[in-house]
């Protein structure tokens, strides 16, 4: 299978929208069912030119998202979260594969971002075991973190620092 990812841009809105019509797709993530074409034409003319947001397609056909919002308080800019939704049809696939290389490929070499943040519900097994590959590491628990098909659902907080950059210690005084 051949995916290529590449910037979203406002003509996807349509095929955004019906990836979180899945119901994977918004179950894994803070999405509401049934989004509409509408909304997606919004957050997509909306988008902070600084953040980036990446779509996945396979044959013609967007079948992922992705995002990476730079935080803009000074004494956190060198910190992005993430997030990142896949079509029903085509989780297990190697997409969110493709689209988290690209992200971190992104941090990692051209943004100089030290951390990238993200919140994963703590029953979504196959999206851990990914970031985890990746070298996010499990931070803390948000207990009710949101509300998930009518039940509070917990969420783990994970992070994931630049590999080649040390961090330097703090020196005590």
């Amino acid at each position: 299978m051949m995916i290529h990812v590449r910037r979203a841009e406002l003509s996807d809105a349509a095929q955004i929208q019906r990836v979180y019509a899945s119901t994977g797709a918004y179950s894994g993530t803070l999405q509401l069912p049934h989004p509409s074409v509408e909304m997606w034409q919004e957050r997509l003319r909306n988008f902070d030119p600084d953040s980036t947001m990446l779509v996945a397609v396979y044959d013609g056909v967007i079948v992922a998202n992705a995002g990476l919002h730079l935080e803009k308080k000074q004494r956190r800019s060198h910190v992005a979260s993430m997030g990142l939704g896949v079509a029903d049809a085509f989780t297990g696939r190697g997409v969110a594969t493709a689209l988290l290389t690209e992200l971190l490929n992104l941090s990692d070499n051209w943004l100089h971002i030290l951390r990238v943040e993200l919140t994963v519900f703590c029953d979504n097994a196959p999206a851990i075991h990914l970031y985890k590959k990746f070298g996010f590491e499990i931070e803390g628990t948000h207990r009710a973190h949101a509300m998930r098909n009518g039940r509070f659902t917990d969420s783990y907080s994970m992070a994931r620092l630049h590999p080649h950059q040390p961090l330097i210690p703090l020196r005590e005084t």
